[in-house]
């Protein structure tokens, strides 16, 4: 021991008045390298087991869940069926139009604008795809936003909550119809001019309402978080959610709705009147002069 004691300190003094030692250190690490190879071998060993346990226990949960998402999907396309047969009965009952799907293409995830106080992204998809100005994007789990600007190759999307973007939308419990305008900021929407008195409730599940003709109707944007009164305010001051995944989501889809139809040679609150009375309306306001009698 003390023979070891003596060189240790005679090889640290060398090493720290000699510059040859630099040489020798690094021989001799060489040297000692296998040795320290082998003694860090169990250890490595073992925490490399204990990362394969741990990977395998995360793969059988992530399975388990992903049998038990199957399993309710399932449940829910066999309800899914019976109700889309009860549906066109009532339809053709009610003589109304039927309702077909939308087309889509996807998209993926190009850039986010590096702006803090924008929230636009960049998407694959462009004008050589069919993309067009105002098309909806969404990813699998609601309303994403939509397409503000178009080039050959890429398209970029305007995010749900832009302070700058608004849509209608409505409560899908009981169809009462506001407008939900982004708030700034990554997870959250407000919904502007809600009366005290609205029946809207924290939880509340908000869809597209299909106003406007920019966005189909039925599509989930956002779950209500937060619905405060106060008092002598007339209106409430709501907060929601939006449901996408908005910082998380790669892979977009980008709807084709189909275009909104009028009757033939009028447009606006004219196509739902009656030809008569809409000449009447013009005589009475002095528009148009009326014909004569003969």
């Amino acid at each position: 021991m003390l023979v070891c004691a003596i060189l240790a300190i005679a090889l640290m003094f060398a090493d720290l008045r000699f510059s040859r030692m630099d040489s020798v250190r690094a021989q001799l690490s060489t040297l000692v390298a296998p040795v320290q190879w082998a003694v860090s071998l169990p250890s490595d060993v073992l925490n490399w087991g204990a990362l394969v346990l741990s990977d395998q226990r995360e793969l059988v949960a992530e399975n388990r869940r992903l049998r038990e998402q199957v399993l309710s999907l399932s449940h829910r396309v066999q309800r899914m069926a019976s109700l889309t047969a009860e549906n066109v009965r009532l339809r053709e009952l009610l003589s109304a139009s039927q309702q077909h799907d939308i087309p889509f293409i996807t998209g993926e995830l190009l850039s986010l604008d590096p702006d803090p106080f924008t929230h636009r992204m960049v998407l694959d998809r462009g004008r050589r795809n069919g993309v067009f100005v105002g098309q909806p994007v969404m990813d699998a789990s609601g309303l994403v936003g939509q397409v503000t600007a178009v080039s050959a190759y890429s398209s970029r999307v305007l995010l749900v909550t832009d302070a700058s973007h608004a849509l209608p939308v409505q409560v899908n419990r009981n169809g009462l119809r506001f407008v939900a305008q982004g708030a700034g900021r990554d997870q959250r929407l407000n919904v502007r001019h809600v009366p005290d008195t609205a029946d809207i409730r924290e939880n509340d599940l908000l869809v597209t309402s299909g106003l406007a003709g920019r966005f189909p109707p039925g599509f989930p944007v956002a779950r209500v978080e937060q619905v405060v009164h106060d008092p002598g305010e007339p209106f409430a001051r709501v907060k929601a959610n939006p449901l996408a995944k908005l910082q998380r989501s790669r892979h977009f889809l980008l709807l084709f709705p189909p275009e909104p139809r009028n009757a033939d040679g009028r447009g606006g609150w004219e196509a739902t009147l009656d030809p008569v009375a809409v000449e009447m309306a013009r005589q009475v306001a002095g528009d148009v002069e009326p014909e004569e009698a003969p």
